[in-house]
């Protein structure tokens, strides 16, 4: 299971939610809910609930995050849910339709809000009701450069690369609070075929660490023919994603890549053979919560 629930006591001490998904012996998924009473627990231990979090994409949370929204909405509490890496939102056009169809699932718990990370392009963002997007910037900001007014340029970095035009808006965000010029590749990709060719990328300075930046990697090969294409070495190259699925090949990067950050917002991010360097989402989700 990829859900949890999070969970305040009234003394305002953060702890983990009561609240236990089980799956009924005809295969129906449910969730044991608890009545805390001050004859039950002792006094000031009433749960207030911070919000649901979903990490990829099982079908099965969506369920237990409508059964969730239930169970909280009955208590009068706000609902939020936390998925920063929402299911679908690669399939934003054609039939079916498969980010709206999500989306729908979603929209039909009628939640007070629902906070994602990074979305692969504004279709899903349109399609989210109450939705509030949590962007990239900021977090490898944090990750690369650390706190305070350290400059990523006082790690040797000198640029940020984008993976292709539709990149482009992200990476510039990026690589304006890392104070570093964007360089932008590109490449094709057969539509009936899905084989990517024709990798480029523009002249890269001749010294100095660069940092591709994209929202996605499942297999990798963009990153690896990216990589090949620029030249670089790899003790130069580096690569954030901010969701790692990490499937097929993706433990090949490490041939590319000095460093393969990530979040944990889908758990292949955490791939043995890979080894990427995974970084806790759910504070900076948090960040805004107005129930904090």
């Amino acid at each position: 299971m990829s859900i949890r629930y999070l969970a305040r006591v009234r003394q305002g001490w953060n702890t983990t939610s009561s609240l236990r998904p089980f799956t009924f012996p005809g295969g129906e998924r449910h969730i044991f809910a608890p009545e805390f009473t001050d004859t039950a627990v002792p006094p000031g231990f009433q749960e207030v609930s911070l919000g649901a979090v979903i990490t990829g994409c099982d079908a099965d949370d969506l369920v237990l995050l409508g059964l969730w929204a239930d169970i909280i909405r009955s208590r009068g509490e706000r609902t939020v849910a936390y998925i920063p890496y929402f299911p679908a939102a690669r399939a934003d056009r054609g039939t079916p339709f498969a980010a709206k169809v999500y989306a729908d699932i979603v929209n039909s718990f009628n939640l007070d809000e629902v906070v994602i990370f990074d979305p692969h392009s504004p279709v899903i963002v349109g399609l989210i009701n109450n939705v509030r997007v949590v962007d990239s910037a900021p977090v490898i900001r944090r990750t690369i450069v650390g706190w305070g007014d350290r400059l990523a340029s006082d790690k040797g970095y000198v640029g940020v690369i984008a993976p292709d035009a539709g990149a482009a808006e992200r990476t510039q965000r990026v690589a304006d609070v890392l104070h570093l010029p964007m360089f932008q590749a590109t490449k094709t990709r057969n539509p009936d075929t899905g084989k990517l060719s024709n990798f480029e990328v523009e002249e890269l300075p001749a010294e100095g660490r660069l940092l591709l930046v994209d929202d996605i990697c499942d297999g990798g090969g963009t990153f690896r023919g990216l990589a090949a294409a620029s030249g670089v070495p790899r003790e130069r190259l580096d690569l954030w994603v901010s969701h790692g699925i990490f499937s097929g090949r993706a433990n090949e990067l490490t041939e590319s890549f000095a460093n393969v950050w990530t979040t944990d917002s889908h758990p292949g991010a955490r791939r043995e053979d890979l080894g990427a360097r995974v970084i806790a989402i759910l504070p900076y989700l948090l960040d805004h919560n107005p129930t904090k």
